[in-house]
């Protein structure tokens, strides 16, 4: 039975809130981390793909890791490839299972002490004297009135939590990409490389992964921006377009469709009695989409400042900018990169985008894998291009 008072209440159980509110109990406090969905990782709503860097943040599970990436070939408009991957490194990175790593995440938080609840879903914050002070739910039986020190916004990219306490979170259709995905069984594919395709006729203002998940099967879906997204020219238009000539006898097992938030980070993430974390925070890599690191190391911090604050009795918004300092130093300057460069290079032409992947044709090692890394190789061999990026890189 859920109580009416909590130390802090997770909304959203994906990566970001349930490491939030794994933290937030091994340090003490007392989490309600609640999902809205009736099972945790689903409906799966991403490509899967993540970095070597988040075994910083995450004991690496066989069991929710389908494929070992070596690494990345790219593909510009004319065919140039670029296939980058790691000095002497037999794995890059991995695609995951994200059902299974989603279930694992919340139950780590569980036995961390958290109270995780399913089929609950907020519906609005209780707010006195301009601060958040829980959070109203509504379960299959019942409406209830949580209270809490705390309310922890994980709720992604259509998070209301953080527009119920007065932060803007309105997005403009330039600013997002709208993704359609098929998990295909029976394509030929390499099993240890992901790939990427840029170009306007493939999917303009985005681009088009295929991440494999096994012997001949693989995620294959592309995101373009909201602001050429249209009647007949829809994501899974372009998509479907793709996969009748690429992949002919490959069978679709699923469909999945969303939307990305390539805006960078919100200008605020903190409120009085209020956090916002992963996807409703923006914590998002622009140029490729990707925030599962981010979400795993803000969660981390998220979690870390809210106990500190709790144990303080001090929950105000000046107290709580500790967790902002904190994530921007962290990866905020990465994000902020990345902005600028997915500015330049998703709204290239299509003669402008092949002359921007012809200097970067061929094999490329990295010293390691990160998005550090690889927009540092971005800006090396497209000094014209990529110009205005290097005071914000160093």
């Amino acid at each position: 039975m859920i109580k009416e008072t909590y130390d802090v209440v997770v909304v959203g159980a994906g990566p970001a809130g349930s490491v939030t509110a794994r933290t937030a109990s091994e340090n003490g406090l007392d989490v309600l981390l609640i999902e809205r969905n009736a099972e945790i990782g689903v409906p799966v709503k991403c490509a899967e793909g993540v970095s070597r860097e988040i075994e910083r943040y995450v004991e690496i599970d066989p069991r929710w890791i389908c494929t070992k990436v070596k690494g990345i070939s790219t593909y510009g408009p004319d065919g140039t490839a670029v296939t980058l991957s790691v000095e002497g490194a037999d794995v890059a990175g991995y695609v995951l299972e994200r059902r299974l790593f989603d279930k694992y995440l919340a139950q780590q938080a569980a036995r961390a002490g958290a109270e995780v609840r399913v089929k609950t879903q907020a519906y609005g914050l209780v707010q006195e004297d301009s601060t958040v002070k829980g959070v109203y739910v509504r379960t299959p039986d019942d409406e209830l009135r949580i209270r809490a020190d705390v309310v922890v916004g994980a709720d992604g990219v259509e998070s209301r939590v953080g527009r119920w306490a007065g932060i803007d979170t309105r997005l403009p259709l330039s600013d997002v990409c709208t993704c359609a995905e098929f998990l295909m069984s029976d394509v030929d594919v390499d099993e240890h490389y992901l790939e990427t395709f840029f170009g306007r006729e493939i999917a303009p203002k985005g681009y088009l992964w295929i991440f494999p998940k096994g012997k001949r099967c693989a995620n294959v879906g592309l995101g373009i921006g909201g602001d050429v997204s249209g009647e007949g020219h829809r994501a899974r238009d372009y998509l479907r377009s793709f996969v009748n000539q690429r992949f002919p006898n490959g069978k679709v097992l699923a469909e999945i469709y969303g939307v990305v938030p390539l805006s960078g980070p919100l200008y605020e993430t903190v409120a009085n009695g209020l956090v916002l974390v992963g996807d409703a925070a923006r914590h998002v890599q622009p140029i490729t989409g990707g925030g599962i690191l981010q979400a795993v190391q803000g969660g981390k911090i998220a979690g870390e400042v809210v106990a500190k604050a709790v144990k303080e009795q001090n929950v105000t918004k000046k107290r709580l900018r500790e967790y902002e300092k904190r994530w921007k130093r962290e990866f905020g300057r990465v994000l902020e990169v990345g902005l600028k460069a997915k500015n330049i290079v998703l709204n290239l032409n299509e003669q402008e985008l092949t002359k921007f992947f012809q200097p970067l044709g061929g094999e490329i090692k990295l010293k390691e894998y990160s998005e550090r890394a690889f927009l540092k190789t971005l800006i090396m061999k497209n000094p014209r291009i990529l110009v205005s990026l290097v005071k914000t890189m160093f």
